[in-house]
C-alpha cells in the first residue's frame, strides 16, 4: 500500500467513528478499488497522552477491507473490553493507527526456545493457541515488548496461558503494514 492509500484508510477510520456521533455515513470512495480486496485490519486508538484507548482487529480477512475497516474503527472506540466508550468529546484528541495485516502463517516450533529463535522482533505480528486459549500480537507490539522472551511470556499471559510452555502450542506469524495520524501537537 502507499501513503495515498494509508491517509484514505487514516480519514475513513475517523469517519466511521464520527458517524457513531451523527457524522455523515461513511461511503466507499470511487477509485478506491484496493477497499474491495478482502483484507484483515486493526485499528488502534491512543489518547493525547499515548495511553491506549482502543484496539480491535481481525487476524484473517473474512470481508472487504473497507468493511473490516468501518466495523473495527466503532468497535476500537466503543466495544473494547478493556476500555470504556470513547466519547464525542475526545474523539477530535484521538490518535488512529491502522494495521494492514497480511496472511496467517504457521509458525513451526518444537519448543519455547526454538518460538524465540524463529520470531523476527519488530517484524512479525504472532497469534498464539494452547489449551482452547487464544491471544495476538500485532508487529507494533515490539515497540513495547522489545525482547522476544518478554514479548511471547507477554502474549501468553495475554491468553491467561501459564509462563512455562504448554506441550501443543501452535504459532502463527503475519506482518502489518501500518499507517498512523501525524501527532497532535
Amino acid at each position: 500500500m502507499n501513503a495515498g492509500e494509508g491517509n484514505l484508510l487514516l480519514k475513513l477510520a475517523r469517519e466511521s467513528i464520527a458517524e457513531s456521533f451523527g457524522g455523515p455515513k461513511v461511503v466507499k470512495p470511487p477509485k478506491s478499488g484496493f477497499l474491495d480486496q478482502p483484507g484483515a485490519v486493526f485499528v488502534t486508538l491512543r489518547d493525547p497522552q499515548g495511553e491506549l484507548r482502543g484496539c480491535i482487529g481481525s487476524i484473517q480477512a473474512h470481508r472487504r477491507l473497507f468493511d473490516d475497516l468501518t466495523h473495527n474503527a466503532k468497535a476500537a472506540a466503543f466495544d473494547d473490553p478493556r476500555m470504556r466508550p470513547v466519547t464525542p468529546e475526545e474523539l477530535g484528541s484521538l490518535h488512529i493507527e491502522v494495521s494492514v495485516l497480511s496472511e496467517l502463517e504457521p509458525l513451526e516450533v518444537s519448543d519455547e526456545e526454538d518460538a524465540l529463535r524463529k520470531m523476527r522482533p519488530g517484524v512479525d505480528g504472532i497469534e498464539l493457541s494452547a489449551l482452547g486459549r487464544r491471544a495476538v500480537f500485532i508487529p507494533k507490539m515490539w515497540e513495547q515488548l522489545p525482547e522476544p522472551r518478554e514479548f511471547l511470556y507477554s502474549l501468553k499471559r495475554k491468553a491467561g496461558l501459564p509462563n512455562q510452555w504448554v506441550q501443543g502450542t501452535r504459532l502463527r506469524r503475519f506482518t502489518a503494514e501500518s499507517f498512523g495520524e501525524p501527532e497532535k501537537s
